[in-house]
């Protein structure tokens, strides 16, 4: 019988509305604005005692709160409205000090048994929902000594293989490295070696203590190069850090010669972000010193009651070596990291393990940290003060029991969350050289609501004036591609939300542009209706006529079109790309509502019936 679907048809159409509805639930259900607590510190727990000093602080500045939460690793003190958070985090901070990060955050309302099954809702960009902010600058002087440093040591270990007899290799302030040999022959000898190893220094003959030396400076060539390499392994680092958070579609990009931005949108953990964000945390792996020619430093936990230990200059392998790293537990139960490394790496490793069987060796943990000091108005907005220190400390001090080389573990951490962040901070990437916060915005909840209000609105009357139309131009069947739209969008909200895609305000527009698209189908369909009405067809057979033969055009126009969006998301970037991704949706759940959708409401109406005429 023309135009009656069979029951599987009907049943598929109602678990889609269903599966749709279910999905984009949680959407209704909108954030509370709050602020988030953690420690600067790894290990340090968050008790209810830090939640009674934040709650104080704010009860001194008048702000209201409620919905108090607290865990090991964080509180969160939910507020009443958006005007609220950016005073109550500066209160809090001012109230904690600067051993705790506080950073604004979205707390979910979405219902426990939405979230069993899977149901959240969309996370919105930083157009949107408001987000943090950071421009972070790369301290090239330090990462230019830090590179002086590693060329002398390789230089020391390779004049020693090759039997290049010399008194000192050291870095000098001016961003040199000056070579002391013992006399002119070997100064001949070091010169070949170095113009066969390393055409990157100019060479300078100098006398030093009545000795012949070597001046070696680095071209600027190869400090543009290097400088270049720092800011794109900081990048990537950026990158991977963020992405082992799980910030929905942030944004880390280079910005002029020496500095990169970072933008955390939606409802993503700010608090633990700006905490791994600001800290460069690399590992350098050296022997135990022998007499007094080495470098003392502290031990993060006294083993064998030592407070101290000095470590030989020269490094075996960095966390730049370091291919992967995850946490394990050792037969005591107690946090440990066991690390990867690449094939250089392993090399050196297993060099130096080999001929230094029962020797200590230090794992020495260097970190870059940008400890918060304060705020200072600028333009009626507070600015974060950060002071950058480094601090160097040697995690783990074990015997060398046997030769290893590209797998081994980090031993004598304090917790698991301590193991779970350096196994990050190793795995994301080191970081190249060191950063520091030169800039931290709050992109504005104001400004994200007014943009929220303008896109629903910019909607809403799109939606309404093709309602009007529809309905008075093609009356029941109008309603039918009225419906549609309901349901089209619907299903859009819900794909984002299941696949956790971001929306932003591009995305809003490709929303717009998808409710006008999404009734081009209709409109072909429909007016085929009438043509084939006007050729004398009965009214079951226009229906038939029209849904079948305007398909192949529905089909060849939408496919083109979603070609397009899968171009611009492969090759844009964030807003192009959210344009892409509504735009690309809305495409493909407009094909089910302008053919299936509809079609079954006019199945259900007017199939199978003896009509004459037809309300289209």
């Amino acid at each position: 019988m023309l135009n009656k679907y069979p029951l599987w048809k009907y049943i598929l159409i109602g678990l889609v509305l269903a599966v749709g509805i279910l999905y984009s639930l949680p959407n209704l259900f909108p954030a509370n604005p709050a602020v988030q607590i953690r420690s600067t510190e790894s290990g340090v727990v968050i008790n209810q005692a830090t939640l009674n000093r934040a709650t104080a602080a704010l009860d001194e500045a008048n702000i209201a709160y409620f919905g108090e939460e607290v865990t090991p690793q964080y509180g969160l003190i939910r507020l009443n409205n958006n005007d609220d958070q950016l005073r109550a985090r500066n209160a809090i901070q001012n109230g904690l000090g600067s051993s705790y990060i506080v950073a604004l955050n979205m707390a979910a309302t979405t219902p426990e048994w939405l979230l069993a099954l899977g149901a959240s809702p969309m996370a919105l960009g930083l157009d949107l929902s408001g987000g943090v902010h950071f421009l972070l600058e790369v301290d090239m002087d330090r990462f230019l000594e830090s590179q002086l440093n590693s060329y002398a040591s390789n230089i020391r270990n390779n004049f020693r293989s090759e039997n290049i007899r010399y008194r000192s290799v050291d870095v000098l302030d001016g961003g040199s490295i000056q070579i002391i040999l013992a006399d002119d022959n070997t100064r001949n000898d070091a010169i070949t070696w170095l113009r066969r190893n390393l055409n990157e220094f100019q060479r300078t003959n100098t006398t030093e203590r009545d000795l012949p030396a070597l001046v070696l400076t680095l071209t600027d060539d190869r400090i543009r190069e290097l400088q270049d390499y720092a800011i794109s392994q900081n990048q990537t680092a950026l990158n991977n850090r963020v992405n082992e958070l799980g910030v929905a579609e942030p944004l880390v990009q280079r910005q002029g010669a020496n500095r990169i931005v970072v933008q955390l949108p939606g409802v993503q953990d700010t608090a633990q972000a700006k905490s791994i964000l600001g800290r460069a945390a690399n590992l350098e792996f050296r022997l135990e010193a022998r007499g007094s020619d080495g470098e003392v430093y502290n031990m993060r936990r006294s083993q064998g009651g030592r407070g101290t230990a000095m470590l030989e200059r020269d490094i075996i392998v960095t966390g730049d070596n370091v291919t992967d790293a995850r946490v394990s537990y050792d037969e005591n139960g107690m946090p440990q990291v066991a690390v990867s490394l690449d094939g250089v790496g392993g090399t050196r490793m297993g060099r130096v393990t080999r001929s230094n069987i029962g020797r200590p060796m230090g794992v020495l943990f260097i970190e870059q940290k940008a400890l918060l000091e304060g705020y200072e108005e600028v333009d009626g907005e507070p600015v974060p003060i950060y002071n950058n220190v480094e601090e160097r400390e040697i995690i783990s001090l074990a015997t060398i029991r046997g030769a290893f080389s590209n797998n081994f573990v980090i031993t004598g951490l304090d917790s698991p969350q301590e193991a779970s962040e350096l196994a990050l901070l190793l795995r994301a990437g080191a970081l190249a050289a060191p950063m520091q916060f030169v800039e931290e915005r709050t992109i504005g909840p104001s400004l994200g609501a007014e943009n929220i209000r303008m896109g629903i609105n910019s909607v809403l009357i799109g939606f309404a004036l093709v309602v009007l139309f529809m309905i008075a131009w093609y009356k029941v069947f109008g309603i039918f591609a009225s419906l549609a739209l309901v349901v089209n969008l619907v299903l859009i909200i819900a794909l984002m939300s299941l696949i956790g895609a971001t929306l932003t305000l591009p995305g809003i527009a490709g929303i717009v542009l998808t409710v006008g698209m999404a009734v081009d189908a209709n409109v072909l369909i429909f007016s085929r209706i009438r043509e084939e009405l006007a050729e004398g067809k009965t009214v079951q057979a226009a229906i038939d006529a029209g849904y079948g033969r305007a398909f192949v055009t529905i089909l060849d126009a939408n496919i083109t079109t979603l070609i397009v969006a899968a171009i611009l998301f492969s090759i844009g970037t964030g807003p192009v790309q959210g344009f892409a991704v509504t735009l690309s949706f809305g495409i493909i759940t407009s094909m089910f509502t302008a053919i299936l959708f509809t079609r079954a409401l006019a199945n259900l109406t007017f199939g199978g019936r003896a009509l004459k005429k037809l309300p289209i």
